[in-house]
């Protein structure tokens, strides 16, 4: 069983946002295999929405509808793109061998 320092972060929250976390010795489980996919999905997402981001920002007839969705999209992003940071983070100080 993993020690309770070593729980991971997953790129998900539980019921009223509250955060998920792993605890398995196995990085090659089915949870921590969909985790990795997950966090995959998502920093794919970020990179497109940020090329989505610049081209609307050059754009200058962008209404404020469009660059309210786009800063709620952002927002989004941003929060899965720091919890993936977090966790990444966290595994790099426990385990610094994996990165």
């Amino acid at each position: 069983m993993t020690a309770h320092d070593e729980l991971r972060l997953l790129p998900w929250t539980g019921p009223e946002g509250k955060p998920c976390y792993l605890s398995t010795d196995d990085r090659n489980g089915f949870m921590s295999r969909l985790a990795d996919n997950i966090e995959s999905i998502q920093l794919g997402s970020a990179a497109e929405l940020l090329d989505q981001a610049t081209e609307t920002l050059a754009e200058e007839q962008a209404g404020p509808e469009e660059l309210r969705l786009l800063a709620k999209e952002l927002s989004g992003a941003l929060r899965d793109i720091l919890r993936v940071a977090t966790s990444r983070g966290h595994l790099l100080e426990v385990h610094p061998h994996l990165f």
